[in-house]
């Protein structure tokens, strides 16, 4: 018995460690991966902005 709460235990503790967005792509991955570049600075000249770097701290250009 004490062995079925202790892997109860350690079992609880293991997940409850997963951070909640587990799986899921930064944002600089995705521009990155659609071919653009993330830029603090206004996006070079003939590029636009698609989206958002760095947890929108950045734009990301396509061009």
């Amino acid at each position: 018995m004490r062995i079925l709460c202790f892997l109860l235990l350690t079992f609880c503790l293991l997940f409850s460690q997963i951070p909640p967005g587990i799986g899921q792509r930064s944002d600089h991955y995705r521009c990155v991966h659609k071919g653009g570049t993330c830029n603090f600075s206004p996006c070079p000249l003939f590029q636009k902005v698609e989206g958002t770097c760095y947890n929108r701290r950045a734009k990301c250009c396509m061009g």
